[in-house]
């Protein structure tokens, strides 16, 4: 990619305007922009890249776009492979203006611009990432973000591991590696096939909850950017119908959720769920314990979106208590109360009832002097209306009316049949006692016998919550591409077994702990269940040669990796071999670490794994059986 900002300096320097001691004059640049300098325009017409970048083509004749033009010159911060907006800012924009001038709200950071790729796999990793611009390099994320090739693939029930020779759309699936690149090799599977995404991110906290160790300088921004490219692609993935839940605490929570307005829609957001995990609240906290998690629930079009009920609970059930031949009821008042009950309201529910005490019957008109008429008044004689208009309670009656004498004359009441009961909807509030973290780190201590990992979520919960989005006969595909310890593969599992449902469920994890924790605890889930999944990761090239610097002790064995490097792995072109070698000595002269960053730095970062395009590259010496199952996958429809 070419380093845009030397490009322009060494352009400009041959105006002897835009120059003093060496150095560009900025401002003077800026002025003759804004004045249409016919000497700038000329300079920049003769640059192939900017005259595409900063004029627009109509018929023939160039169009200078002095704003683009000033914007990059003034208000981009270079960094090494690109350039972000708004380099020491935070705030809510639109159009590039801040909402001060504007009313319109959405939300900017340093390196929105860009692609972050996130391949940290330790949770104490520190990793100075790359930001891609989408601008000024497109063929450098689109060959990041290519459909790369699998391997390792296996398949589990349980009886234990067995060779993969087929693969469909019906298989669950374990994915280790990064989850942007997993989640972009999805897309052309699973585009518009997903009921259902849950994500518990890590968390950008002060507490020591915290575990997204990137760029220290730009934390915030960069998770941030972090995840507005692994939402984006989680929209697609999404079907029609389809829901994503995010778990946030409350350090990113206002930013998480402007930033979901803008990728899913402000009315498409279905609500914010405050789960209480921690009754008694963190008291390590300096003002308010914190006591709960929050919930985002999006939809990819909420007109198309129907949430189920929590279930029947034997708590609600309990309530049921009167019967008659029809089975178990409660009653509940007739005449509507608290908001929106007036007959201003709703005119067409205020009409008189007759009713016959005598014979227990009920009309719309008085039959006989027997009848008595009563109308929907409340104790202070305020006028007030019924729950159903007059047909459908004419027509229901016999089943589910019932009339009870008072003090003051009679009182109409329906009969709630324990038979409709589909259960209790779900609330802003989950306060069970089994969505605790406790739960979860109980569950997963029963299973491996210590400690695994920290702050696993609840199965309970999430149990609930793929209860509420799916339904069990209609093969509805759940995907978690933060996977941690399991939790939601776990769930499904659950789920399905109690419930006779057939729900599958895609997870990607890209931390080092996804085969002791992750593919652990689904494989013991599944013991005693029909159940199976298939487990492959994503094929590393660079990213392999990575791993090896990482784990060297020695200089010797990083020039050795070195001279493998040369001859095997894929240097940045930023980068010239011999002037390494000639100046050897100055590598053996600097720490391990040291040494250990900048062989990692000359690495080109596009080519961490390989893109299935070259699959047939003998270069990579992908085995047949991975080029089958590759080219099976990418073939599902």
């Amino acid at each position: 990619m070419q380093n845009l900002l030397n490009d322009l300096s060494d352009l400009l320097k041959k105006d002897d305007r835009f120059v003093s001691d060496g150095k560009l004059i900025k401002n003077n640049v800026i002025e003759a922009a804004l004045q249409v300098d016919p000497g700038l325009i000329k300079l920049l017409l003769s640059h192939k890249t900017f005259k595409k970048h900063f004029f627009t083509d109509i018929d023939g004749i160039y169009v200078f776009d002095k704003i683009e033009f000033q914007k990059f010159v003034s208000n981009k911060s270079f960094l090494k492979d690109s350039y972000t907006a708004f380099s020491n800012k935070i705030g809510l924009t639109t159009n590039d203006e801040f909402i001060s001038e504007r009313k319109e709200v959405v939300l900017s950071w340093p390196h929105k611009d860009c692609v972050l790729e996130g391949g940290q796999t330790k949770e104490d990793e520190k990793r100075d990432e790359i930001f891609w611009n989408e601008t000024l390099a497109p063929d450098e994320i689109d060959r990041l973000l290519s459909p790369k090739v699998f391997t390792n693939f296996k398949k589990y029930d349980s009886k234990g591991e067995h060779k993969l020779t087929d693969i469909s759309l019906e298989d669950n699936l374990i994915i280790k590696g990064n989850n942007l690149l997993a989640l972009h090799s999805l897309l052309p599977i699973y585009r518009g096939r997903i009921k259902l995404i849950y994500i518990d991110p890590p968390f950008n906290t002060a507490s020591a909850a915290n575990t997204f160790s990137y760029n220290n300088n730009f934390n915030h921004s960069s998770w941030l950017t972090f995840m507005k490219n692994r939402l984006e692609v989680a929209r697609e993935l999404l079907s029609e119908d389809g829901i994503i839940v995010i778990a946030i605490d409350h350090y990113e929570l206002f930013y998480l959720g402007i930033l979901s307005d803008e990728i899913f829609n402000r009315d498409n957001r279905l609500g914010v769920i405050a789960v209480v995990h921690n009754p008694g609240g963190r008291q390590d906290d300096y003002f308010f314990p914190t006591a709960h998690e929050n919930m985002l629930f999006y939809a990819k079009d909420s007109s198309r979106v129907k949430l189920n009920t929590l279930g029947v609970s034997q708590e609600k059930l309990a309530e049921y208590k009167l019967k008659d031949k029809f089975g178990n009821y409660k009653l509940r008042g007739f005449r509507r109360s608290g908001n929106n009950s007036l007959r201003k309201d709703r005119p067409g529910l205020f009409y008189p009832i007759y009713y016959n005490p005598e014979e227990n019957a009920f009309s719309l008109k008085k039959e006989s002097n027997l009848f008595v008429k009563l109308l929907p008044m409340d104790e202070a004689g305020e006028e007030r209306c019924w729950r159903w208009g007059p047909d459908r309670f004419i027509n229901n009656i016999e089943k589910y009316i019932e009339c009870k004498k008072t003090k003051n004359g009679y009182d109409i009441y329906i009969k709630e049949r324990e038979s409709d009961y589909e259960g209790e909807k779900a609330k802003t509030i989950w306060d069970k006692s089994n969505y605790s973290g406790q739960t979860g780190t109980t569950e997963l201590k029963n299973l491996f016998g210590s400690k695994v990992f920290s702050y696993p979520k609840s199965p309970n919960l999430l149990m609930d919550v793929i209860q509420i989005t799916t339904n069990k006969n209609d093969n509805h595909i759940i995907l978690d591409f933060f996977g941690g310890s399991g939790t939601t593969a776990s769930a499904v599992i659950g789920l399905n077994n109690k419930d006779g449902g057939n729900r599958k469920y895609i997870v990607c994890e890209q931390m080092e702990y996804v085969e002791s924790v992750t593919k652990a605890r689904v494989k013991l889930n599944i013991s005693e269940l029909s159940d199976t999944f298939i487990h492959f990761e994503l094929n590393e090239l660079n990213n392999n040669v990575i791993n090896q610097i990482k784990s060297a002790k020695t200089t010797k064995e990083l020039k050795s990796i070195w001279s493998s490097i040369k001859k095997d792995g894929f240097i940045s072109y930023k980068v010239t071999p011999s002037e390494i070698d000639k100046n050897i000595s100055d590598f053996e002269e600097l720490s391990i670490v040291d040494q250990k960053k900048f062989l990692i730095e000359v690495l080109d970062k596009n080519h961490l794994y390989v893109n299935y395009s070259e699959i047939d590259d003998k270069d990579y010496n992908i085995s047949t059986d991975d080029k089958k199952l590759n080219k099976k996958f990418y073939s599902l429809k």
